[in-house]
């Protein structure tokens, strides 16, 4: 544990140092877009702080592969560069985007090409879990495209749901941390002789990067992450799920408490399930509208809390406690027994459905009065 956090400390004092950087060159350059109608901003801000995120995970996996313990896993594995090597290039095409807004194909195939190289040379799906055996990937082709799919859908779910000062650096943290624990607890009590894991590695520098960067993006945001941050968050995220995935034959998982078989898959999915199900609900809305998937609106979660009556903190904080309570849900899935939590997460999202649709019951009742 002490290494870990020792790698999420370098990459949060990192981070937090090269986000000053990014916010003094930012300005200095006025490198700005132009506010758009659906920004919640009316100052121009400056989107370089990815490339600040960026550095604090390069920088502390770059520590971690000379460092005691968890230098172990990069002993005869690639996959911590490959995952850095894709990470470095969806930096690139976001930070490109952030300051010349490239139309949205581009963008796309700069996604691709980014999930395609941690698919070639960093992780990929060898196992799609199900219940109540797994289903192997032998072709290596269907592995491959499918890992870049789930890489790429992950990847815009962070970017869609950017869109309030400090949401997607909160929700990265919260559920990241989730993440991290049951990773790490998972190796912890696990009887192999090499508990260090890369699943753990990459959750600790991304959640420890984001904490150095969330206070210079807190409302109000003296710097956004744009769209290089919010998709290295998600391709990072993304590879973290596929390593654990990939573990559910080893014997790892079935020493939880919980439901070991799809712990693996259900962990990422309730870490990122707030940004899947606004990407989902985006394309589901845009597409029925005649337009690209990708074309901006204001009908994002977000934007929906704000118009019912919540202030911009209020509204964050609103999904930083849904993002809780559906990935430390997911956590204690994998260390109580089901029966016992299932219930807990069920009662504890109703009272979240309750609390989110307050404002809303509050001001029907009125006019109902009235």
């Amino acid at each position: 544990m002490i290494m870990y956090l020792l790698m999420a400390l370098t990459a949060a004092v990192v981070s937090y140092t090269a986000t000053w950087g990014a916010r003094l060159i930012g300005n200095r350059l006025q490198l700005f877009l132009p506010i758009r109608s659906r920004d919640m901003h009316s100052t121009p801000v400056s989107r370089l702080g990815g490339v600040a995120i960026f550095l604090g995970v390069l920088v502390a996996l770059i520590v971690a592969s000379q460092s005691f313990f968890v230098q172990d896993i990069y002993r005869s594995n690639f996959a911590p560069w490959g995952v850095l090597a894709g990470a470095g290039v969806i930096v690139l095409v976001g930070m490109v985007d952030d300051l010349v807004d490239l139309r949205w194909w581009v963008k796309l195939i700069g996604q691709v090409a980014a999930a395609l190289i941690v698919a070639v040379w960093g992780v990929r799906m060898t196992i799609v879990p199900f219940v109540p055996e797994p289903v192997y990937l032998e072709n290596e082709t269907v592995s491959i495209v499918l890992t870049a799919f789930l890489i790429v859908t992950t990847m815009n779910a962070f970017n869609f749901i950017d869109g309030l000062d400090g949401l997607a650096a909160g929700v990265a943290i919260i559920g990241g941390s989730a993440f991290f624990l049951t990773a790490y607890w998972v190796h912890r009590t696990a009887i192999i002789l090499d508990r260090s894991d890369l699943a753990t590695l990459l959750t600790a520098v991304l959640v420890g990067s984001c904490v150095g960067f969330l206070p210079h993006n807190w409302f109000p945001s003296k710097i956004f992450m744009g769209d290089s941050g919010a998709m290295l968050i998600g391709l990072v995220m993304a590879s973290a799920g596929i390593v654990s995935t990939g573990q559910i034959t080893s014997g790892l998982y079935d020493r939880a408490n919980g439901i070991p078989t799809i712990i693996p898959i259900l962990l990422p999915f309730a870490v990122v399930f707030l940004p899947l199900l606004d990407f989902g609900m985006a394309v589901v809305r845009r597409t029925a509208r005649g337009k690209s998937p990708w074309s901006a609106d204001r009908g994002h979660l977000h934007h929906k809390l704000l118009d019912i009556g919540y202030s911009h903190r209020m509204a964050v904080i609103l999904l930083y406690l849904w993002t809780a309570v559906l990935s430390f849900g997911g956590l204690a899935l994998a260390i109580f027994p089901w029966q016992i939590v299932l219930p807990i997460d069920i009662l504890a999202a109703g009272a979240m459905a309750v609390v989110t649709a307050w404002p809303y019951l509050r001001r029907s009742n009125t006019d109902t009065a009235t």
